[in-house]
């Protein structure tokens, strides 16, 4: 029994889990070399490209941060979502119980993700390889290391912090850090890769990470522990770059041929037509629930009224961002919903459309408010706007009467720039401006229900692991 429980902890730890037949991607593939076998630069490439394939587990349309930042958010709602109805419903309601299936598969998600760069990084040190390319190998792991140890503080708060290969009796004693020691990790590790990774306009291999990317979670990282000047420093070396710019219109960032452009920062790839591929979920996900495409859209993100309203009433990005419902033959259906990723007449293929949307994990608008919010200068703000053709803010036209202060419009233009692309619940978290925001929209959100609970099964398998106050 004893060995059973440290082989599930370990389990529990560093997700070691196998894929299911109809997992989104498998994400070892069996041509992968076993991490005792890590000894050729084929073997590391294979190795590196499976670590990056965790980004379609993290970034699913019914992953961690589109539950997070959506659903628990003022954003969305959702219908006939399948699986567990209750479990799904409790991050709306914030209800969120401690045995919730889901907050245990996103905890599970995110640690194998993490074991994945984790073990390339420790075989790498005494592979008998050229040093650049051990460096550059290291950069890359780190930097999605830091990317999903940044989602974990933001969801849990102190976590485990695990930055090698550890066994099920190493596992008992891999307690919760506090999350201040866990953000140190993640800037040494963002730091490293800052210093390796390579500019983007000199990268040949799609998807893979550069410097700027690195640049852009570290400013982010440095605003959400509220030190500006830091966050303002970075990002302005991105700003600096010439490596980004936007693009002349907000329609242009969106279509299934709509690949990596100037204005993507770092973009995870997918490649539809088959069955076969990594094809992308987002259209199919987002969209309404029913066949009359060839195919169920499932009904989750569908858009709210608060949020449609956000946008002003000249602002083209609403209609580019929001459908107002669907045909059923001459028939309207009124429900609002993303359109964004949608990918029509997309190749189907057992019952799904196959859609090529790649999705972007940061872009450089992004990085515009993000230094208007570090910086208290405009400037950058009103670069997004003038993109959108909106009055500038603090110039006649702007609708001061609702954003007074540039904090506002910050907030106002982030919700409206990004809207369901996964950032809006820690944005208002990070601004300190969750509970003003969504307690009058009806949500029973308390400074406790600001972190998810740490999962039961978690606890049980090790009881020194606390718990998030709220949930005992």
């Amino acid at each position: 029994m004893k060995t059973f429980r440290k082989l599930f902890l370990l389990f529990v730890l560093s997700g070691i889990v196998m894929s299911c037949s109809d997992s989104f991607l498998e994400l070892n593939p069996i041509s992968n070399a076993t991490a005792d076998n890590f000894k050729t630069k084929d073997d590391f490439d294979l190795a590196v490209n499976a670590a990056y394939t965790s980004l379609y587990t993290i970034y699913h349309p019914e992953g961690a941060v589109s539950y997070v930042n959506e659903q628990m958010s003022d954003n969305a709602i959702m219908f006939n979502i399948s699986g567990i109805q209750a479990d799904k419903w409790q991050f709306k309601d914030y209800s969120l119980m401690t045995t919730n299936t889901m907050v245990y598969q996103f905890w599970q998600d995110y640690y194998k993700a993490i074991f994945n760069t984790n073990i390339v990084l420790n075989k790498i040190e005494t592979a008998s390889l050229d040093a650049t390319y051990k460096d550059d190998v290291k950069a890359q792991m780190m930097f999605l290391r830091a990317l999903y140890y940044f989602h974990l503080v933001q969801i849990w708060g102190d976590v485990p912090l695990v930055t090698t290969p550890i066994t099920g009796d190493e596992a008992y004693s891999v307690l919760r850090s506090p999350k201040a020691q866990v953000y140190d990790q993640i800037k040494k590790d963002l730091l490293f890769a800052i210093d390796k990774l390579p500019l983007a306009s000199t990268i040949t291999k799609l998807g893979k990470a550069s410097k700027g990317a690195a640049q852009t979670l570290l400013g982010k990282v440095y605003l959400t522990q509220g030190d500006k000047t830091a966050a303002a420093a970075v990002l302005k070396e991105v700003y600096a770059s010439n490596q980004y710019a936007l693009l002349p219109t907000y329609a242009s960032l969106w279509g299934p041929n709509v690949k990596n452009t100037k204005e993507s920062i770092f973009e995870i790839q997918y490649l539809g037509g088959s069955t076969s591929a990594p094809y992308s979920r987002y259209y199919q996900t987002f969209y309404p629930n029913n066949n009359f495409l060839g195919f169920y859209g499932s009904g989750m993100n569908q858009v709210t009224d608060d949020l449609y309203n956000e946008f002003e009433a000249t602002d083209p990005r609403r209609d580019q961002s929001i459908a107002l419902g669907y045909n059923n033959g001459n028939t309207f259906i009124a429900q609002k919903y993303p359109i964004k990723w949608t990918h029509a007449n997309a190749v189907l293929g057992g019952g799904n459309p196959l859609s090529n949307n790649n999705f972007m994990v940061f872009r450089y608008a992004d990085v515009l408010l993000m230094l208007s919010e570090a910086t208290g200068d405009p400037m950058y703000l009103n670069q997004v706007r003038t993109r959108a053709g909106l009055a500038k803010f603090g110039e006649a036209g702007y609708p001061t009467n609702l954003y007074s202060s540039l904090d506002l419009a910050i907030e106002h233009e982030r919700r409206s720039e990004l809207a369901i692309e996964f950032h809006r619940w820690f944005d208002l978290k990070r601004t300190n401006r969750a509970i003003t925001v969504l307690a009058p929209k009806g949500k029973a959100i308390t400074a406790d229900k600001l972190l998810l609970p740490i999962p039961q099964i978690v606890r049980s398998q090790n009881p020194n692991i606390t718990q998030n106050a709220g949930y005992n």
